[in-house]
């Protein structure tokens, strides 16, 4: 069943401006609706290095909802276990400025409830074949224990990925149950109540080394934008990855490719730097186009040892 990424489907609106960015003008460009969601985007990530990950989550009854499972079963994704109902998918707004960062944004998070009653039902079958999960963190407590519970009966590694940090912050304890966290560094500061704005990349590694061990996260990557990552675990090990040097054009879905990568990797048998190495090149892929997700990659090219499936 390979990885199993459970978290919402959004539908993603984009305004890019023509010329210049005016915060508080009126600015001419284009507007793109595009699949998205952090756990969407991370399951057809982990699709795009042919590796057959399965979704659970939810989707509208409408064209809509119905186009986003027919692309992820496109990119070979396990849908069997998509529920679809009334507003099941949530909504994100945001507009870019001329360098391809988000200059400001609104979202709509859907009921994502419904699920349980799934996991109750389904959660020992899906469990049980899969090589690991990837879960969203900051969705309803029930929901997040649950996962929880499954990963640890049938012994898979999970790894934690946030959309929505304030809701994330709630789930501290949930979080030394998880293999690795991962999130950017604003989404760090926010977490642990500090301002990591002004720290270098050599700051923020001793700085997260630290954290992990105060607050028994197992381990932790905190992304650090065209720096880089750090990352540390609670055995000691710490360290840095630099970006790779690209040409940016839009760096939507950027970091959800970084945590398929990673995912990917502790999965499969990276350590943790060889995982946030394949994080970085999935991350670079990402940030030259304006689509969310990845281009097709085949596992060895990112080092991983498998045979692609028909």
């Amino acid at each position: 069943m390979g990885i199993v990424v459970i978290g919402a489907a959004f539908v993603d609106i984009k305004g890019f401006p023509q010329d210049n960015y005016i915060p508080n003008g009126r600015n001419v460009g284009r507007v793109e609706y595009i699949h998205g969601g952090v756990a969407r985007n991370v399951v057809e990530d982990i699709a795009n290095v042919e590796l057959r990950p399965t979704y659970l989550g939810i989707v509208d009854d409408t064209p809509m909802g119905e186009a986003v499972v027919q692309k992820l079963r496109n990119h070979k994704v396990n849908c069997d276990y998509v529920m679809t109902i009334p507003d099941g998918m949530g909504t994100w707004l945001a507009v870019f400025d001329n360098n391809g960062d988000v200059a400001g944004s609104i979202s709509k998070r859907p009921n994502m409830l419904p699920l349980v009653d799934l996991l109750e039902e389904k959660g020992d079958e899906i469990f049980a074949g899969a090589d690991a999960a990837v879960l969203e963190v900051d969705l309803d407590k029930a929901l997040v224990k649950k996962v929880l519970e499954l990963a640890k009966k049938h012994g898979k590694k999970i790894f934690a990925l946030v959309s929505n940090m304030s809701l994330a912050a709630e789930r501290r304890d949930f979080l030394k149950q998880f293999d690795c966290f991962i999130c950017n560094k604003q989404e760090a500061g926010m977490f642990f109540f500090d301002d990591y704005s002004g720290k270098s990349c050599e700051e923020m590694r001793d700085i997260l080394a630290e954290k992990v061990v105060q607050a028994q996260i197992p381990a932790m990557v905190v992304t650090l934008g065209g720096e880089g990552a750090v990352y540390a675990d609670m055995q000691g090990t710490r360290g840095y990855c630099p970006a790779i040097d690209v040409q940016v054009k839009d760096t939507t879905g950027a970091g959800d490719a970084f945590c398929a990568g990673v995912s990917i990797g502790l999965t499969y048998g990276k350590n943790l730097p060889e995982a946030i190495d394949i994080g970085a090149q999935l991350a670079a892929s990402v940030i030259t186009s304006s689509e969310n997700v990845c281009p097709r990659f085949l596992p060895r090219e990112l080092g991983i040892d498998i045979e692609v499936e028909d």
